[in-house]
């Protein structure tokens, strides 16, 4: 059409996971979901900001998002100017690429890893350059001197799991001319996460969801820490009231009740352990996972074969298109009923 920019009318568009219209007769461990509600204090607190007659909806709410800022800036250890909050974690990604990278300028990141990445830098027309990965989970020939714009490294790695040591993240981070990107959206379920470098590098920005860890993927909640000086940037283009009220109020909410925070994650970790043990005894290989998900092979290398059965069972998990990955299927963690009954079907399929 030749209203479009040619570069938009001819790419391919992110795919995300299936979602399916009757989601509750379904296992659904395809998209990371938390299988548990949030906290109640999230409801409560939604339910409090529309009153009886949902008068409070009338009005714009806090552009800046100033109390959230506050909230997590208190939890993590941060001055609220270090943070911004997002319309889910998406909205930040795309905004650093927008932010740090022009027509034609490099950004790049580890294959396999966030393809959503790709389809933000081509809508930009920035240049991708990605990164393969060594058997030991380290990104292969990657330059002693990135100079690119901005390099983004998802850790714990989706869709494979596995976190960068922390040690290494810091070399990356020496070795970035560019911004270095630390999509940590499932750094909840990780035994460590890189917090402490947005402090040591300026270079360094972390992006964090609540999609995840605090079940709130409904809401699009998502944030960044950095230096004050790139989330004044962030700001200047980002949506002025890019979070509603009730995504505001949910956010306080989720971030203020850890208790129930750290439970939700202690039972998914819990689970995720016990599943991969299950796995690995059938003869199934699983990469180490620090997240919410685990990626799995059967052994004759078919994730199709096992995708389509568990379908026909009605447990939907993720089969990549990547041929990288067609070897294996990325499992989200269910409750422990959910992933009793999928362990179940898989050794039954064999």
């Amino acid at each position: 059409m030749k209203y479009l920019r040619p570069a938009i009318a001819a790419m391919d568009g992110y795919i995300p996971g299936f979602q399916p219209s009757d989601v509750s007769t379904w296992i659904k461990l395809n998209t990371n979901e938390n299988p548990y509600p949030p906290s109640p204090k999230v409801v409560e607190a939604i339910l409090a900001e529309l009153g009886k007659d949902g008068a409070s909806l009338r009005t714009y709410p806090s552009a800046s998002s100033q109390k959230l800022r506050e909230v997590a800036g208190a939890l993590y250890g941060f001055d609220p100017s270090w943070i911004i909050m997002a319309n889910g974690s998406d909205e930040v990604l795309n905004n650093l690429i927008r932010a740090c990278a022009g027509q034609g300028q490099d950004i790049g990141y580890v294959h396999p890893s966030y393809s959503y990445y790709a389809t933000l830098a081509e809508i930009q027309g920035a240049v991708v350059c990605t990164y393969g990965l060594t058997d030991l989970f380290r990104i292969e020939a990657f330059p002693e001197h990135y100079n690119g714009k901005v390099f983004f490294l998802t850790s714990p790695n989706s869709p494979l799991g596995f976190a960068f040591p922390l040690q290494y993240i810091e070399e990356l981070a020496q070795n970035c001319g560019g911004l270095l990107v630390i999509d940590e959206a499932y750094a909840d379920f990780a035994d460590n996460n890189a917090l402490e470098l947005v402090k040591k590098y300026e270079n360094v920005v972390v992006t964090r969801t609540l999609s995840k860890s605090y079940a709130l993927a409904g809401m699009r909640l998502g944030f960044a820490i950095a230096r004050p000086e790139i989330i004044l940037a962030l700001d200047k283009i980002r949506d002025h009231y890019n979070l509603d009220r009730l995504a505001q109020v949910a956010c306080v909410a989720a971030l203020e009740d850890q208790d129930y925070f750290r439970e939700s994650c202690r039972k998914i970790i819990e689970t995720r352990e016990w599943f991969t043990a299950e796995l690995l005894s059938i003869g199934y290989r699983v990469v180490p996972s620090q997240a919410n998900f685990i990626f799995a092979s059967p052994s004759d290398k078919n994730g199709k074969r096992v995708y389509d059965a568990l379908f026909d069972r009605k447990i939907l998990v993720r089969l990549l298109s990547d041929p990288l990955l067609a070897h294996g299927l990325r499992i989200s963690i269910g409750t422990r009923e959910e992933m009793e009954s999928t362990f179940a079907a898989i050794r039954e399929i064999g």
